[in-house]
């Protein structure tokens, strides 16, 4: 099953067994969004249950705020990374402060669906990758599936959530297969999966990043390099024991992500192994991703983006320490 087809089954499984879930957003009615993550949910369940929205972001999730007061469990989505912007306000301000706000009385059962990332061609405004913007605000939870199993099962996970969850999708993963267990969730929403175990460093990546850590992985270790990939899979709450294990157990970690390096999600992650790790680090955290420039034309977008070469480089400095 691909990610996008994925998605969709976990939409339609959340659906049936809870009535109170709602899906709306630009365009996922009738045509099923512009990546067709919500095909078919329309003829299945109708306009009450999934309809189209105006162009208007900030109303998408006040409406879904709106909802979630009055005993729905909302799933919007946002067409592009880019996009939501115009919400940022809504879902920073309102969204993830109502239920401290109102000393738990009032829940947020929202999740705000984003496809994000690089790779399809695209340009500016829907090629972003956001997450640190929302991984850095208190009341959201925010998690980042990397293949069809998780897809399926996080996208349940999340809607059965009373927190707000931003659910980033790796766009350009979308038609990447997989197998998809429907029977038992993997593990819980929030933890990290060792996707590849090793001796000699740890490799830490999310979303679109975690293929080319497993591709940088394999070539490594025809080069006799033993590689430890983690999929971090939450990006808020980080499970931080799980990466702690890893490097003190190899010594050394690399971290990729598409999003610039300056103040990301590795920014906070090199920090943290620094402090937890320290006496354990044979070579400082070194940190791959895109550059600090506003994201690049569609021909240049492979020379932004890490890949397998830039891991195995940065990975190789690691070692040379």
């Amino acid at each position: 099953m691909a990610i996008s087809k994925a998605l969709n089954a976990g939409l339609q499984q959340a659906m049936m067994k809870n009535e109170k879930v709602l899906m709306f957003g630009e365009d996922v009615a009738e045509l099923g969004g512009v990546f067709r993550v919500t095909e078919g949910l329309y003829k299945e369940f109708g306009q009450s249950r999934i309809f189209n929205t105006p162009i208007a972001e900030s109303g998408i999730v006040g409406t879904a705020i709106g909802l979630a007061m009055r005993g729905y469990r909302p799933v919007v989505e946002i067409q592009f990374d880019g996009f939501v912007f115009p919400a940022f306000n809504q879902i920073t301000s309102q969204l993830a402060k109502l239920t401290y706000r109102s000393e738990g009385a009032m829940q947020m059962p929202v999740v705000i669906r984003i496809p994000y990332g690089g790779g399809i061609g695209a340009v500016e405004h829907h090629s972003e990758s956001p997450e640190a913007y929302f991984a850095h605000t208190p009341g959201l939870r925010v998690v980042t599936p990397s293949n069809p199993n998780d897809a399926y099962w996080m996208m349940q996970q999340a809607i059965e959530s009373s927190d707000p969850v931003i659910m980033l999708e790796p766009k350009r993963r979308y038609w990447q297969k997989g197998p998809v267990n429907l029977d038992t969730a993997p593990m819980p929403l929030h933890n990290a999966r060792v996707m590849l175990e090793g001796t000699q460093v740890t490799l830490l990546a999310y979303g679109p990043m975690v293929t080319a850590a497993l591709q940088a992985a394999e070539i490594g270790a025809e080069e006799g390099v033993s590689i430890e990939v983690i999929d971090l899979r939450s990006l808020s709450p980080i499970d931080y024991p799980t990466i702690m294990a890893s490097v003190k157990k190899t010594s050394r970690a690399v971290i990729v992500h598409e999003a610039p390096t300056n103040v990301s999600l590795s920014s906070e992650i090199a920090a943290r192994i620094s402090n937890e790790a320290f006496y354990n680090l044979e070579a400082p955290v070194i940190r791959v991703g895109g550059f600090d420039t506003p994201y690049p034309p569609a021909k240049l977008e492979e020379a932004f983006l890490p890949d397998a070469d830039r891991i195995l480089e940065a990975i190789d400095r690691s070692l040379a320490y």
